[in-house]
């Protein structure tokens, strides 16, 4: 059997209450070439299997960081996924080159409207900006940084604009490679409301 070319790593502390996340990564799943690794699933123990996800992650083209943001930052097991299987020596550092010339994808769910992420907004950056250390992340591993795709406003859009999103982003992954912008998904875009 062939390896996938894109590994999705999702990681949502609650899926079964996830509107977003879960619905998308059962989607992703159904794609021929990608594989979907639902991390609170397999490691409920957050002991990880690091020889098995380096194995998968050496096969793979993309990789796919699917996540809600938590406090400005990804959850905590995804955290420690990224700590334990991109080890020096095997992503960075000397001989560290397993996935080099590979790529990562952020693909993103945020409760926050999109005008609450920038300078005047409550949250006084870009999403992008929180989104640094997953960049520098990848760049380090000597991996192209592809533009992130975000959903806003997550708790609130409608199951249309959920589906919409799922068709996107799906739409993406079966045709690499995105475009240079980044995919910013606020609710007014997607359900053509107003959002206040």
């Amino acid at each position: 059997m062939n390896e996938p070319p894109i590994v999705v790593i999702y990681a949502h502390p609650a899926p079964r209450r996830s509107r977003v996340n879960h619905p998308l990564a059962e989607a992703l799943a159904e794609l021929p070439h990608v594989e979907v690794r639902e991390l609170y699933n397999l490691y409920v123990d957050y002991d990880i299997n690091v020889v098995a996800e380096q194995r998968l992650l050496s096969t793979a083209e993309t990789v796919v960081l699917l996540f809600p943001v938590r406090w400005y930052n990804v959850p905590a097991l995804l955290k420690l996924w990224l700590d334990d299987v991109l080890e020096m020596g095997w992503a960075y550092g000397p001989g560290g080159t397993a996935l080099r010339g590979k790529s990562m994808l952020a693909v993103v769910s945020a409760g926050g409207q999109a005008d609450a992420y920038g300078p005047d907004g409550a949250h006084g950056h870009p999403l992008a900006d929180f989104l640094l250390p997953l960049e520098q992340t990848a760049l380090q591993c000597g991996m192209s940084w592809m533009p992130p795709i975000v959903l806003h406003d997550a708790d609130r859009v409608d199951t249309d604009a959920v589906a919409l999103h799922i068709e996107h982003v799906a739409r993406h992954l079966a045709a690499p490679p995105l475009p240079p912008e980044t995919q910013e998904w606020p609710a007014s875009e997607t359900t053509g409301e107003d959002v206040q």
